[in-house]
């Protein structure tokens, strides 16, 4: 048997040729206006990312999002927030390949499973810095076109089970007695 018999025929269409998964720490330091005296809060928000296929093996992940520290200083008696848009670089190798697409022309989804998040927020050792420790977690997929071969029917005879008549069914008087001609509102 092979795939080009009668029995089978070839389909091309779009599937998942890829897929990977990728969990990240980062640590960051940043140097508010003031000497912090302690860390009152810390927010990651305004989270934008995009990616593109870097490799045979590998999508890239190009993102930034701003981390916003909230913190009092002159020994507590004043506070103030300190804002810093950070970026990144993701490499997130694929896990499952297919390598049987017909071409080079891939589309790249990438979904946030974890949003950049705020671990720990600390003043640093020297007091002057405050190090913020950041997680996120993307999965990936390659949506390419792939072939898929599927078997015929190689005798294809019209028999009484395909006729439509078969299908045609008449209502019961039993089953006509419970039909609410009123099941639509007036309103509607």
């Amino acid at each position: 048997m092979t795939f080009l018999d009668k029995e089978y025929r070839e389909i091309i269409t779009k599937a998942v040729c890829g897929k990977g998964r990728k969990f990240t720490k980062d640590s960051h330091s940043i140097s508010p206006s003031h000497r912090p005296s302690s860390i009152l809060g810390c927010w990651v928000i305004n989270h934008l990312y995009n990616a593109k296929k870097k490799s045979e093996d590998t999508v890239e992940i190009n993102g930034s999002y701003d981390i916003n520290i909230w913190y009092s200083y002159n020994d507590n008696t004043k506070t103030e927030v300190v804002t810093e848009r950070v970026t990144y670089s993701d490499i997130i190798p694929l896990s499952v390949k297919d390598d049987k697409s017909v071409n080079d022309e891939y589309d790249v989804i990438a979904k946030v499973i974890q949003q950049p998040n705020c671990l720990e927020c600390k003043i640093s050792s020297n007091g002057g810095k405050v190090t913020v420790e950041i997680e996120r977690e993307f999965v990936v997929q390659i949506i390419g076109d792939t072939k898929v071969y599927v078997r015929v029917n190689p005798v294809w005879e019209k028999e009484e089970d395909d006729d439509d008549d078969v299908w045609d069914y008449k209502l019961t008087e039993d089953e006509v007695k419970h039909v609410n001609p009123d099941f639509l509102h007036k309103n509607d």
